[in-house]
């Protein structure tokens, strides 16, 4: 009698499993997909009903020989790939492969790799699900429909090597869209008071103005603001009114895919691949010392907040051992799931809970410590008492003025205690005043601030977006921000998503010629649709027809009416050397200007946009400047020269027998602890200069503007930095928090 075979998705996952099963069962990976439609070509046959062409994956050869092996060997094979529609189609093309080895195949799946778990999904096998398997093979025939076809059009009218998306190129839309709001933004002028006072009793608060003769304030000048300020002068500030009233505040649901994203990208400072890489490993399972290979959060690709009820009991009794009964509700919570989402299986949750993250502490790795606790804190928190504040709200008179200032008192932390409140939450502990009491003015604040743009998009404010819109699902959006940053369409600029030329030029192409593709609802509606052939209620081959019949004759009509930009995007720039416009034009190391007198005029230049999106020249030196040095190497003069892409150097003007350089110096010490690096001169790829520790790799800071040694008198920030913006020109700013001031106090 031969032993049964389970065939997983990872070798992580392998020896997870053999620990409690031991050699009862053959154990084997697929590593992933074994079969795909061919790299080199469109694989799908359109007039047979969309009939893909799927070949082995090359280098996978010697997996599928294995499996196929170990098929022959065993008397049943249970297929164990993830479960989701992924995991389904590899499941399902594994089957195929093996099907001439062993007819007795089964599918099981288990939203966590536990003993119980993986038992239980062996006594309660399955056929393969064709209407999963259809689901994810429409959606990959559409993306390869979209990106086979559209992407030629791309290259010959753009720029060679780049792609379009079904997916990507709607996300693109969002940040390019939200660019162009930023650039037609126009900032106005306001100013903000605070009073600082006291009671009979400390401690002593800040009031912020609330309204000037019954209105809310306008303040949008320096005058008005002094005119307020005489107004006011030697006046007494009186309590109007003083509302006390309890609040309770409810935990939030334990995560989903895409709030597990945007969380670890806010506290972590995790991207949303890093966030997926590092959870895939706490799901497949760590090596914990004395405990072994341990699988320690179920499956991380899910728009479910549904638990097991296995689960909501073990949370519930470690939270009255923890904690205390009271921080256990008498009702545990349950969270509504959102009507788009799968439910296929259950939210992102610790395997046993038990197992707290101070236990793992030092066996696992540090960011795999600080995703399991983010994880494990938010759902234990999830089944916990809300919180319970005394709020507090007191208005003051002075004058034709009225001040407010709002205070919270915790009475019973509730769920904070597992999930602490970030920095912004923290408590507002005010005295005790009554109507009419007069308080004392210590300092009137006022401050001179500018109306902002629409923020650009973050990675965790994308994903809520794509997540709001429809736009993609869990497992895609990782993907989908990693392609559109290495192809070159946006750039991370301070940790938010900038569109750069290429990318804006890609966008604006495909919304002009292919807009249904590019509509976000359309996107959306595509999205519920293969939900439909997913659930079985939609032929997955009738969608692609649907599909087709207005996406064939516009990709005909593209390729005939889009604009050919090889020759570059004409500008409004005149030439120095001939007088002729200057164009856009996207080489290997980005965009650049160049005359459109080429040949005869051969002038180029870098180039960078400003917050309006007007192009700002790059000016290059054409002349050695004055020497700043002797070289180490030959004792020639040392001078500042520019690098290509914009940023300064300093070489050895014995050059090219002597080949020595030196990165191009701000003065200012490298803020990060611990490092005696200098910030020096860089520029990217696409020209946009930088400065950074000059000790890169073993220390990564970097800012985007001129660095000045100087500590920020309002957070622990050890520099400040020259920043330039449209309403307020070159002024004094923090790179960590929002403390400016202008750049005339500077001696």
């Amino acid at each position: 009698m031969g032993k049964d075979l389970i065939i997983v998705e990872s070798p992580a996952k392998v020896k997870t499993i053999k620990k409690f099963l031991g050699n009862k069962y053959m154990v084997q990976a697929s590593v992933g997909h074994i079969r795909d439609l061919p790299t080199k070509e469109l694989g799908v046959d359109e007039e047979n009903d969309f009939s893909p062409d799927y070949q082995v994956i090359q280098g996978k050869q010697k997996v599928v020989s294995a499996l196929r092996e170990a098929a022959a060997k065993a008397d049943n094979v249970f297929l164990a790939p993830d479960p989701d529609r992924e995991g389904e189609a590899i499941a399902w093309h594994v089957a195929e492969i093996i099907a001439k080895e062993n007819k007795n195949i089964s599918r099981i799946q288990f939203n966590e790799i536990t003993a119980r778990a993986v038992r239980e999904a062996l006594e309660n096998p399955r056929e393969l699900n064709r209407s999963l398997f259809d689901a994810q093979q429409a959606r990959r025939v559409l993306d390869r429909l979209v990106g086979y076809k559209i992407s030629p059009i791309l290259w010959n009218k753009i720029k060679r090597g780049i792609s379009a998306g079904r997916v990507q190129s709607v996300a693109l839309r969002l940040i390019v869209d939200r660019e162009r709001e930023r650039y037609a933004f126009t900032s106005e002028e306001y100013w903000v008071f605070r009073a600082n006072l006291a009671a009979e009793t400390p401690p002593p608060f800040k009031a912020e103005l609330f309204k000037v003769d019954d209105k809310k304030p306008a303040i949008a000048s320096a005058e008005q603001a002094q005119e307020l300020e005489k107004s006011i002068e030697g006046k007494a500030f009186i309590v109007d009114s003083v509302q006390e009233k309890e609040r309770s505040r409810k935990p939030q649901p334990p995560f989903i895919t895409s709030t597990l994203q945007q969380l670890a990208s806010q506290r972590l400072g995790f991207s949303a691949k890093r966030t997926m890489s590092v959870a895939q490993r706490l799901y497949e399972g760590l090596d914990l010392g004395d405990m072994g290979t341990t699988a320690l959060i179920t499956y991380m690709r899910t728009d479910s907040v549904r638990i097991s009820d296995e689960a909501r009991d073990s949370a519930r009794e470690l939270i009255a051992s923890l904690y205390g009964k009271e921080y256990c509700p008498a009702k545990a919570p349950v969270y509504k799931t959102k009507g788009s989402a799968q439910d296929a299986h259950e939210a992102i949750r610790p395997v046993d809970v038990t197992l707290t993250p101070d236990k793992i502490k030092g066996l696992v790795a540090p960011e795999q410590y600080s995703l399991y606790r983010l994880i494990w804190s938010r759902f234990m928190a999830s089944q916990m008492a809300p919180a319970r504040f005394h709020d507090t709200t007191v208005l003051i008179g002075c004058g034709g003025t009225q001040w407010r200032v709002k205070g919270e008192r915790l009475l019973f932390p509730g769920y904070m205690a597992a999930a602490p409140a970030s920095a912004k939450e923290a408590n507002v502990e005010l005295p005790p005043m009554q109507q009419g009491q007069k308080l004392e003015l210590t300092l009137l604040e006022k401050e001179q601030k500018f109306t902002q743009p629409p923020a650009r998009y973050s990675e965790a404010s994308l994903v809520r977006e794509m997540e709001e819109k429809g736009i993609g699902r869990p497992s895609t959006y990782a993907s989908i921000i990693s392609t559109i940053v290495d192809r070159d369409y946006t750039r991370l600029e301070e940790k938010h998503f900038v569109p750069t030329d290429l990318g804006f030029v890609v966008c604006d192409m495909l919304t002009n010629h292919f807009g249904t593709l590019m509509d976000i609802g359309f996107t959306a509606q595509m999205e519920n649709s293969l939900d439909k052939v997913a659930e079985g209620d939609l032929d997955w081959v009738a969608l692609m027809k649907d599909f087709t019949s207005d996406f064939n004759p516009t990709l005909a009509s593209a390729a005939k009416e889009m604009k050919t930009v090889k020759a570059g995007l004409e500008t409004d720039i005149v030439c120095s050397e001939c007088g002729k416009p200057m164009a856009i034009k996207f080489g290997k190391a980005g965009p650049f200007l160049a005359c459109t007198g080429y040949p005869d005029c051969k002038n180029t230049s870098n180039f960078t946009r400003d917050e309006s999106g007007t192009i700002q020249l790059v000016e290059r030196e054409q002349e050695e400047l004055k020497p700043v040095g002797t070289c180490p190497e030959c004792g020639k003069d040392l001078v500042v020269k520019q690098a290509r892409t914009g940023s300064r150097f300093i070489a050895c003007t014995g050059y090219p027998d002597c080949k020595h350089t030196e990165p191009f110096s701000t003065g200012v010490p490298c803020p990060n602890d611990g490092c005696d690096g200098q910030l020096v001169e860089k520029s990217s790829r696409r020209g946009k200069i930088f400065y950074s520790c000059n000790r890169y790799p073993q220390c990564d800071y970097a800012t985007w503007n001129w660095p000045v040694a100087e500590a920020c008198p309002q957070c622990d920030s050890k520099i400040l930095t020259i920043k330039s913006t449209k309403a307020r020109g070159k002024h004094i700013a923090c790179p960590a928090c929002k403390y400016t001031r202008a750049l005339e106090d500077e001696e």
